[in-house]
């Protein structure tokens, strides 16, 4: 069932996504261009995730124990603001801002045929395969 639920969400949030035109790459960038034909949507759509999301915690943290399909909340428990964190938020933000996709939109996309959709899905599984060997890298010489 853990499974079934996660694709169940997964579908929801991407048939969000498409709706909202958030799959949209060019939507996307229209956002991020203030100077030229600035489209103010993606606030929107950011401001109706995060007031869904808050609601959804209260609901979910106020009245459960535990999630119904495992035997615990798995929430993160870092709480420090370093060099990674700040490295991969700002490499998210560029990324994004060049080419019009975050993970979460991307993948929607590749189901509205979207060209570019594949190339900005192999680049950031290739930049994942990347930055996870030099993590490993890093660990393995401090190690040594």
């Amino acid at each position: 069932m853990k499974i079934v639920s996660a694709f169940l969400i997964g579908g929801l949030f991407g048939i969000g996504i498409a709706l909202s035109g958030m799959a949209n790459p060019a939507k996307v960038l229209n956002f991020f261009d203030v100077a030229g034909t600035w489209d103010p949507s993606l606030i929107f759509v950011m401001g109706g995730a995060l007031i869904t999301t808050a609601i959804g915690y209260r609901l979910i943290f106020g009245a459960r124990q535990r999630p119904l399909f495992d035997t615990r909340f798995s929430l993160p428990t870092a709480r420090d603001i370093d060099m990674p964190l700040v490295g991969g938020s700002a490499l998210f933000g560029i990324g994004w801002g060049i080419a019009g996709f975050c993970p979460g939109g991307a993948v929607p996309a590749l189901g509205l045929g979207h060209p570019q959709t594949p190339i900005f899905l192999a680049a950031m599984i290739a930049g994942i395969v990347v930055a996870r060997w030099l993590k490993a890298r890093a660990a393995d010489a401090a190690i040594a």
